[in-house]
């Protein structure tokens, strides 16, 4: 690792669902997380607003990293640890996963020969490092080579690519409702708390002076809306177990709202400093469950179709999740989710990091 900036480090660009990240082989990365997230930085051109000297797109839902590596637990194919660059600051957390990265892992696994593909689709079964989920995906491999090429298109991104199957099963001991409660009050604000594979936290849009169909930009505008977001987020943090979020990623804040377009319910999502342009998979997994389950925040507003997927609306258009709610003879509520993603390879090479911060 000492010759990286001189030899440049084996990297695949990937759009992902609807984000765009770095891939990497485990092998190819420091063992030390404090020396690999200083790697990251220098990468990924943080810190700074535009990422002018490094690979991110100055934005959150392009400074994202994947990191890969066969798997060493039975029953599962590969291990996939996400690691989230900020744009503006030295930065570099695991707080989260990342259900969009996810979409891209099976076709790199396959790029790098961690895998062998099958003959026309390829099954694998991925951990996910973050959280501890297990996430099952199946794309295409016509002659053992991934497809990009397809027609499903997804909103948020142009055109139209190869489907990429993925089901969600929950880590063993994963709550649903972090705070063991359908409905919290925080200072005064009614939250639902959902973690149905991100760690998201359910507002009423109304109560914020938000309409619903408001812009992501518009949103951002708002210094008092995003101040007063923030402060319910950090209350929220430690109720859903995640401790102090200052610093963190996480939980995303989402602003409820009736649907305008036949879908079941209207988002908008604080992540948590920027406004997502779209939604992402497993925020859009924890919002469905969220809406499923009597008396949550935002369900008396939702309309979720009895059979088939909940179709979330967002900025850019809908996102079709499939959850599974149930609860148990102890009054548990737990879930799973499948999703329809796509992936593209974008470049493949060696990158090379600016020699120091």
């Amino acid at each position: 690792m000492a010759d990286s900036e001189r030899d440049g480090i084996r990297c695949m660009l990937m759009r992902g669902g609807t984000s765009k990240g770095a891939y990497f082989l485990a092998g190819d990365m420091p063992a030390d997380p404090s020396e690999r997230d200083d790697l990251l930085l220098r990468v990924m051109g943080s810190p700074d607003p535009t990422q002018i000297d490094g690979l991110g797109g100055a934005h959150p839902l392009t400074s994202k990293v994947a990191i890969v590596s066969r798997s060493t637990e039975a029953d599962v194919d590969l291990d996939y640890l996400f690691l989230q660059v900020v744009v503006d600051q030295p930065s570099v957390t695991d707080a989260q996963t990342c259900g969009n990265l996810l979409a891209g892992i099976g076709p790199f696994a396959v790029e790098r020969e961690l895998i062998t593909p099958g003959a026309e689709t390829t099954t694998v079964r991925i951990r996910l490092i973050n959280t501890g989920d297990l996430a099952t995906q199946t794309f295409p491999t016509p002659d053992g080579i991934v497809e990009y090429d397809g027609g499903t298109a997804i909103d948020g991104v142009p055109g139209t690519a190869a489907k990429i199957d993925i089901e969600m099963a929950p880590a063993a001991d994963a709550l649903l409702l972090p705070s063991g409660n359908v409905v919290d009050d925080l200072d005064g604000h009614r939250v639902t708390m959902i973690d149905n594979g991100m760690p998201v936290v359910l507002l009423r849009a109304d109560e914020f002076g938000v309409a619903g169909d408001e812009t992501p930009a518009e949103l951002e505008e708002r210094s008092d809306l995003k101040a007063e977001v923030e402060r319910i987020r950090l209350l929220a943090g430690p109720l859903m177990g995640l401790g102090d979020v200052t610093r963190a990623t996480v939980p995303k804040m989402f602003l409820l709202s009736a649907p305008r377009h036949g879908g079941a319910i209207s988002t908008r999502a604080f992540i948590p400093a920027r406004v997502h342009p779209s939604i992402g998979v497993l925020m859009a997994a924890s919002v469905a469950a969220g809406v499923c389950i009597p008396g949550t925040v935002g369900a008396d507003i939702a309309n979720p179709t009895s059979d088939g997927p909940v179709e979330i609306e967002h900025p850019s258009g809908i996102f079709a999740s499939r959850v599974s709610v149930g609860r148990s003879d102890d009054g548990v509520w737990s879930a799973t989710s499948t999703s329809v993603r796509t992936a593209r390879k974008i470049f493949d090479g060696v990158v090379f990091p600016r020699p120091r911060l």
